[in-house]
């Protein structure tokens, strides 16, 4: 049950005749009262003999009361309330009695509190009401309305429980603003899948992902072909900015612009700047020049997310914030430079984890430092081919993006944000997807190798396996559609002289496992990120059945100075 309170309005009469007639696009069906402030309010739906006009001076009459220059310039109060696709139908009696709590939760009308203010609650479609009520109390005094918009989600979760309706997660505040419906039709009338706020938002979320300045982000904005405009104050200090999209105009011909901070809580330029300000403040990370290619970035971004899932769970709040709301701009730029058989469902996880990257705890900016460049690493390495390097690191990255933002879904979910958890355990699913679309190549390949390994070599790495891993992980690991890819991946490990053993057990403490579809991929790419080996597999057969590195640095397996944890000679 979703409720919104409308903008307040000055005609009483105009939003009776909207509520009556017959909708944008034909959508109102038998318009009709269904609760009232007196139960018994003449009804234009019903009773051909009523007049809107009618019902309006009985609903205004309270305004009498007042001289004129005391009576509120907006005095029309506008609720709907809305009921989601798979709720059952309601009948007018219970939409009548939700009508009542309403507006007793939100002060318009409460029976313990004497006289109240005239409204009325009209339905014209199965799954919602309109009330509509006037700003003045019957004994001429204004309605209390502080917070009614947090008591009536409140009054809306209880009644879902009670009505055996779909159960929404109760809100912090700190949501995007939700398109309007009059922005939703004229989406849907121009054949745009999302509103041109919801467009704004995903741009300059984009825009601003690694940004490091003000100069970078209103060029990115610039350059992603959104009209921008700014506003300086007299002494040159620039305060704000608006987007618009382009032939998104008006009735005036006039384009639609949208302040940043009406596209999101975290997009106005002061919380924008609040990233910049952590730029070397707390940060041990050193400034990077860009990697040379996506292949490139998408290894470094996959090591700097794991290193943050590791500390996560012992960071402070504010720190842990931090992280989640750095992981959105890792999102958000992975998705910009996606290949096109994953870009979809990494631009849906992109969107559904921006709600999951707000909460009222506060980000203490500048621990996030290694993310914000791993998202910058992303944006200006260019887009990544879907093969090759390219793709094989694409869904390296993927599969440890997935495991910050399920983290991320935990630590709401211990916090009691509700809304947050599940934007992120949505955005998790997106991630699942993409995964399964960006490891098919690379996988296949590593599977190919693992099956023509030698005999002798394929129960060493079986061997591996019952060593390094607790007997029931070992076991379902071996049982695995992708346990030839990763008994390929520890010969290459060892072949490019680890003890892969070690390594094996290592990758596997690092991190739970459970949350994994496949435990087998995830060890792939743990072991391929930790050796530091070709994430696409390319290297040359052994005569034992072995493999070496192929390494794309111009490194030798045996230099000491390659990466990886307990590195040993055999």
């Amino acid at each position: 049950m979703v409720p919104k309170i409308h903008k307040r309005g000055q005609r009483t009469i105009g939003l009776l005749y909207y509520l009556y007639g017959p909708g944008k696009a034909e959508e109102h069906v038998d318009p009709h009262l269904v609760a009232s402030w007196d139960h018994g309010a003449p009804d234009p739906g019903r009773d051909a003999e009523v007049t809107y006009k009618q019902l309006q001076q009985l609903l205004d009459q309270p305004l009498a009361l007042l001289a004129e220059d005391e009576r509120p310039a907006k005095h029309v109060w506008h609720l709907s309330v809305r009921n989601g696709p798979t709720d059952r139908t309601l009948s007018d009696e219970e939409w009548g009695d939700i009508a009542r709590r309403m507006v007793a939760a939100a002060g318009i009308d409460d029976p313990d509190q004497g006289s109240g203010c005239r409204w009325v609650a009209v339905r014209h479609a199965d799954d919602h009401i309109h009330i509509l009520a006037t700003l003045v109390r019957e004994d001429g005094n204004r309605p209390d309305l502080d917070f009614d918009a947090v008591r009536v989600q409140a009054e809306a979760r209880r009644q879902e429980e009670e009505l055996g309706l779909r159960r929404l997660n109760p809100g912090d505040g700190t949501a995007a603003k939700r398109p309007t419906s009059a922005e939703r039709h004229k989406a849907a009338r121009q054949g745009r899948e999302r509103t041109a706020r919801e467009d704004l938002r995903e741009t300059v979320r984009r825009a601003v992902a690694g940004a490091e300045s003000e100069k970078e982000f209103f060029d990115r904005l610039g350059a992603a072909g959104v009209l921008v405009r700014t506003r300086v104050a007299p002494s040159g200090d620039l305060l704000g900015y608006t987007v618009a999209l382009p032939g998104d105009v008006n009735a005036q011909g006039e384009p639609v612009f949208y302040p940043g901070s009406k596209l999101g809580p975290d997009l106005s330029l002061p919380r924008i700047r609040e990233r910049w300000s952590g730029r070397r403040t707390h940060s041990r990370v050193p400034e990077q020049t860009v990697p040379s290619g996506p292949a490139s970035a998408r290894r470094r971004a996959s090591t700097a997310l794991w290193q943050a899932v590791l500390v996560m769970d012992g960071a402070d709040d504010a720190v842990a914030a931090a992280y989640i709301a750095a992981a959105g701009e890792v999102l958000d730029a992975l998705a910009k430079t996606s290949a096109a058989h994953t870009r979809r469902e990494l631009r849906e996880a992109a969107f559904m984890f921006e709600r999951a990257s707000r909460s009222r705890v506060r980000a203490e900016r500048g621990h996030d430092r290694a993310l914000r460049q791993a998202a910058r690493n992303l944006v200006y390495s260019g887009p990544a081919l879907g093969r090759g390097e390219d793709g094989a690191t694409t869904a390296m990255v993927i599969d440890a993006v997935f495991f910050l933002v399920t983290v991320a879904a935990h630590w709401h979910g211990k916090k009691a944000h509700a809304q947050q958890a599940a934007a992120a355990q949505l955005a998790a699913e997106h991630l699942r997807t993409a995964y399964r679309a960006a490891a098919v190549q690379p996988m296949g390949v590593l599977a190919v190798r693992g099956r023509s390994l030698a005999l002798p070599v394929l129960r060493r790495q079986v061997q591996r396996v019952r060593k390094a891993l607790p007997s029931a992980l070992a076991e379902q690991v071996l049982a695995e559609a992708g346990w030839a890819a990763l008994s390929a991946t520890l010969a290459d490990a060892e072949a490019a002289g680890y003890d892969a053993t070690v390594l094996l057990a290592d990758a596997a403490a690092r991190r739970e496992l459970a949350s994994a579809e496949s435990v087998s991929d995830v060890l792939v790419w743990r072991l391929r990120r930790a050796a530091d080996l070709p994430a696409d597999a390319q290297a040359t057969p052994l005569p034992d059945g072995g493999s070496v590195r192929s390494d794309p640095a111009g490194r030798k397996a045996g230099n000491p100075a390659a990466k990886g944890p307990q590195r040993r000679r055999r």
